[in-house]
């Protein structure tokens, strides 16, 4: 059963998400574009900066609302006079350092893109790449897939899945009091997550940078790894799906 603060909540985090995925549908050409170009202006940094961040929004927050609600219910009971956003009749219903913890996740996502946009910016450019067959390109995202692929096996995976689909888990072991211990907590969640799903994001990049339908297939995975307490066998599955389509890409047999 849901009480109004968790139903304030959920509804808040669905409609940001709902808004998120309006604005990735809307601005995909723009994210392709900015992602094609080596010309590091503030314009085309903040284009993506606000689209990448919309991206992640949209994607990430459906996952991460046990993590949000889990978070906002301890605060309250722990901190009712302290770090108050919204108050009704005497009863704490949201505390800005829910805000803060989710703020920080994001940044650090934010901070994630752009460390791949110059990245990708760079690898883009046509003194790289003219040098490159399109026999050799497969080759190379045919290991992009492989390496994801293999990813999904390691103990590292399984550890972060484990923090990031068991909100309680992750609070007891992480748990860190105050403002400054809710920005800590954002980081490490950030991280956790960032463990979890590194493999789908440098594959959108391979397979067609924020592409809606790819974006929306590997939300649909992130959510499945983070809602389910089984969700290691969604990542495994993943795993052999991505090997078996690299080494068919490798062949030449997926272009």
């Amino acid at each position: 059963y849901m009480n109004n603060i968790q139903k304030l909540i959920i509804s808040s985090l669905l409609i940001t998400s709902g808004l998120a995925w309006l604005l990735s549908f809307a601005t995909t050409d723009t994210m392709m574009n900015t992602m094609m170009t080596v010309d590091y202006n503030l314009l085309n940094i903040s284009l993506f900066t606000i689209i990448w961040t919309s991206g992640m929004i949209a994607m990430m927050f459906p996952a991460i609302i046990p993590m949000i609600l889990l978070y906002n219910k301890i605060i309250i009971k722990k901190d009712k006079s302290d770090s108050i956003l919204i108050a009704k009749e005497n009863k704490v219903i949201y505390s800005l350092k829910t805000i803060l913890f989710t703020a920080t996740y994001i940044i650090l996502w934010t901070i994630v893109g752009l460390i791949l946009f110059f990245g990708w910016s760079l690898s883009m450019n046509d003194s790289i790449i003219k040098y490159i067959s399109s026999d050799q390109i497969n080759i190379l995202f045919g290991i992009i897939l492989i390496m994801a692929g293999v990813y999904q096996f390691t103990p590292l995976k399984k550890k972060c899945i484990g923090y990031c689909e068991s909100p309680l888990t992750f609070f007891t072991r992480r748990w860190h009091n105050g403002t400054i211990g809710a920005i800590k907590m954002g980081i490490y969640q950030g991280m956790y997550c960032l463990g979890c799903c590194w493999p789908y994001f440098v594959l959108m990049l391979a397979l067609g940078w924020m592409n809606i339908a790819w974006m929306g297939l590997f939300a649909g995975i992130i959510f499945g790894e983070k809602i389910w307490s089984k969700g290691i066998w969604i990542s495994r599955f993943t795993g052999i799906a991505f090997a078996i389509l690299g080494i068919l890409t490798i062949l030449g047999i997926i272009t």
